[in-house]
């Protein structure tokens, strides 16, 4: 499936990005020489139409706020396109990109960072207006305090400084500096991240509010994803800097069709008690997008990373071969310290049974249970266990690698058809591998 077919909405769009990349080079030495780079966004694609807000969702390191803006080009994209209105914002020129920045505006996530504390509230919210030359200075300032109205504070806080106001209240400052130039985009950057829950429910409601007002076209991003159902039309799941699954957002909370959005779904907070503290099933940290895994770059921490042919055995063991597999390829085994550990006092006197305790370590350290549900698989890992134990590292990643590599690290899958009107990239649902994905529980 294309990514013009499968990212798009219906209607005319406001906004289009295509292939969108921003790498940021890595070098070494006096020459600045590149060595590698560090894939920051790394190719995503989504339209936005006017009135519609779309939410772009991931943890923390996926590429969000570098993705959004690189969209308003505060960053130059390495690559790719942002059509505004039909115009390619990324060929523009400064006097262009000038005459853009009326038309898109952010709100950032820390409302304490967002404004000079030298400046009054009301010259925080004119400064757009002097930088575009609209009015006179006096006029200016009349239209901040008719702003400060608009989103539910007083015409006489223009007159305030930041550190008079509560984190809400800069929130909604920061919202109507944003409106002060009539944008028709808004990019809101986590912008209730750092507000009391109470205070999130009042600036949610006041943005939704003001773009039924102002028709206003809406990039949301955020790693909440109950406030994501709350205020999107659409989903975009983002991971190490790439779009997983995008759809309508009751479809793809209903229906979430790749493994990292499941996780993500089963992260959000439920006052069921029979739900608490379910485990989202992600192991480790977002990889260094410098160096991401091969293939679907998710595969190192999916919970249902599809096993190899000739093999079959639960799932949740298939996991903890895979977090061998990748503790070896990422930072290797320490197994002076496992040996330290164990008690062994060296290689040359150490017994079967201190080895044995030696590779049982390595099972719990890994989430490896005491025996694998297959046989065949069972004596694989043991081979390789015993080689780590005794230092035949190579001989282990090569026994493992030959017997264990799953499609999942051999290719990386394109955004496909998942057969429930929006796409997701994921091998589990390419033509002839076996369909998993079950709906997730309310």
């Amino acid at each position: 499936m294309s990514q013009q077919l499968s990212t798009s909405t219906a209607r005319e769009p406001l906004l289009e990005v295509r292939n969108l990349k921003k790498h940021y080079p890595i070098t070494q030495g006096l020459l600045n020489k590149e060595v590698g780079r560090v894939r920051a966004v790394d190719g995503i694609s989504f339209d936005i139409a006017p009135g519609e807000t779309v939410g772009l969702v991931g943890e923390s390191g996926c590429g969000k706020s570098t993705a959004a803006e690189s969209i308003l080009r505060l960053e130059d994209p390495t690559e790719g396109s942002v059509n505004f209105d039909g115009e390619d914002i990324t060929t523009y020129n400064d006097t262009e990109l000038k005459r853009f920045r009326r038309e898109a505006q952010m709100i950032f996530q820390n409302p304490d960072s967002s404004f000079d504390p030298r400046m009054t509230m009301g010259e925080s919210i004119s400064e757009p207006l002097r930088i575009h030359n609209v009015g006179p200075r006096e006029r200016r300032h009349e239209i901040a305090r008719n702003l400060l109205e608009r989103v539910g504070l007083n015409a006489d806080d223009a007159d305030r400084y930041p550190h008079e106001l509560s984190g809400g209240q800069k929130q909604r400052v920061a919202l109507a500096r944003a409106l002060v130039v009539n944008p028709r985009l808004i990019v809101a950057d986590e912008p209730v991240s750092a507000l009391d829950v109470s205070v999130q429910a009042e600036v949610l409601s006041l943005l939704q509010d003001i773009q039924d007002e102002f028709d206003l076209s809406i990039l949301f991003i955020s790693h909440d994803m109950s406030v994501v159902r709350e205020v999107c039309d659409r989903v975009a799941v983002m991971y190490l800097g790439k779009i997983v699954e995008i759809g309508d957002t009751e479809s793809l909370f209903e229906n979430p069709q790749h493994p990292y959005t499941r996780a993500l779904l089963r992260s959000i907070p439920t006052v069921d008690l029979d739900s608490r503290g379910i485990d989202a099933g992600l192991h480790g940290e977002v990889p260094n997008p410098s160096n991401p895994p091969s293939g679907c770059n998710f595969h190192s921490r999916c919970p249902e990373v599809i096993q190899p042919e000739g093999y079959e055995f639960e799932q949740e063991n298939w996991r903890g071969v895979m977090n061998l597999r990748v503790s070896m390829n990422e930072h290797g085994v320490d197994v002076d310290g496992l040996r330290e550990f164990v008690g062994v006092e060296d290689d040359e006197s150490a017994t079967a049974a201190e080895r044995e305790r030696m590779k049982d370590e390595l099972r719990r350290e890994h989430d490896i249970p005491e025996q694998l549900t297959s046989s065949a698989a069972e004596s694989v890992l043991d081979e390789a266990l015993d080689d780590i134990v005794r230092r035949n590292l190579d001989d282990a990643r090569s026994l493992l690698a030959d017997e264990f590599e799953t499609v999942c690290e051999q290719s990386e899958p394109d955004l496909m058809d998942t057969g429930t009107g929006h796409p997701a990239a994921c091998h589990l649902h390419a033509d002839g591998v076996a369909q998993t994905i079950e709906p997730a529980d309310d």
